[in-house]
């Protein structure tokens, strides 16, 4: 629990400072060790990899709060929802360390899913500033394109995902490199979190010609929007396979591997998320876990789900509030070209958990 503690503080303090440092330019060698330097808890392997490729760092950062973002969209009306995490990877944390990220557990399902998403969020984040010329160490794919198919040929810039990932994977798993059971869940999970990249890739055409006629169009391969990569991985969150850990006597000591839980279940493949513990309730605050419970939380009173007021509220019962609110409403579309609209005050009724 200690390594995992130390590992969240890491990523937190990496996140906060290369925020600081968006915008920046790096116009001189001179600036990068001090920055990475700055880091707090870097191994040595990460150490090096901030400043061979400190230009792409800031990039880094954004990508681990696309991925808390994506998280507390995915986890809205959840007992567990990814507050915690906020913009900072503190995720690596509390909840992280049972695996504790602030409410989890470094070997539940829900840390699977914060480590998959921060990982697919760093080389998605990476993969676009290539493409769009943010970064100038890495560039457009002229790998992975074949031969062009009926009625369009190759143009454009084709997201390098393989550069991405391979950025993720260095600076991420850089720390994963102990023989126990936790560091081979978290190797495992990043690696299905970057694969969802690869899976969900696409080709995106342009028409050319006049008047759009589309007498040429040239096709790139594009990453999709970072929410088919949240709700894709959500998925492999609902269906994450439960393992068990086996020790085994090799030459260099005791090495923990993981294993299925259950044999007549289809076994994990690289795609998948996979965990060894299970999850708190999240019903009830609580300083171990880092869990703020379910009180105040806002829940829908006509839901069977889990958002409903029911489950959310884990049948302690709810309060029901009026609120108004302004809204555009009776609103005209006038020839040529603008819309005019009322305000209109509404009032709601407001559910939360008590």
């Amino acid at each position: 629990n200690k390594n995992l503690l130390e590992s969240c503080f890491i990523f937190s303090s990496f996140f906060k400072i290369m925020s600081l440092a968006v915008g920046h330019q790096y116009s001189s060698m001179g600036t990068q060790p001090i920055l990475c330097g700055s880091i707090p808890g870097l191994v040595p392997k990460q150490l090096r990899f901030c400043r061979n490729y400190v230009e792409i760092m800031p990039s880094v950062a954004e990508g681990v709060k696309i991925g808390i973002q994506e998280c507390q969209h995915q986890f809205r009306g959840r007992r567990w929802n990814c507050t915690t995490l906020n913009n900072n990877l503190a995720i690596f944390g509390p909840v992280l360390d049972k695996g504790k990220i602030p409410n989890i557990g470094y070997s539940t399902r829900e840390s699977a899913f914060v480590h998959a998403i921060a990982s697919a969020g760093v080389a998605f984040a990476v993969t676009r500033a290539c493409a769009d010329g943010s970064a100038t160490i890495c560039g457009c794919d002229t790998r992975h394109k074949g031969p062009p198919g009926e009625g369009w040929k190759w143009g454009g810039c084709s997201e390098d995902v393989d550069f991405g990932s391979m950025v993720s994977r260095e600076f991420a798993d850089a720390r994963e490199n102990r023989p126990d059971a936790r560091s081979a869940m978290n190797r495992h999970n990043n690696e299905a979190g970057r694969t969802s990249l690869n899976s969900n890739m696409f080709l995106r055409c342009k028409c050319h010609g006049l008047s759009g006629s589309c007498e040429v169009k040239t096709c790139w391969w594009s990453q999709p929007d970072f929410r088919v990569i949240g709700d894709y991985m959500k998925d492999k969150y609902d269906s994450a396979s439960e393992m068990v850990v086996e020790k085994h006597r090799e030459s260099r000591g005791w090495v923990e591997t993981l294993r299925p839980k259950y044999n007549n279940f289809k076994p994990p493949t690289e795609r998948d998320l996979v965990y060894y513990e299970s999850s708190p309730n999240f019903c009830e605050p609580n300083p171990e876990t880092g869990s703020f419970g379910t009180r105040d939380r806002i829940c829908n009173l006509t839901s069977h789900g889990i958002d409903g007021c029911d489950l959310l509220c884990c049948g302690r019962g709810h309060n029901t509030r009026t609120e108004k609110r302004k809204e555009k409403c009776h609103c005209i579309f006038h020839w040529c070209c603008y819309v005019s609209c009322q305000e209109c005050v509404r009032i709601y009724d407001v559910h939360t958990c008590k």
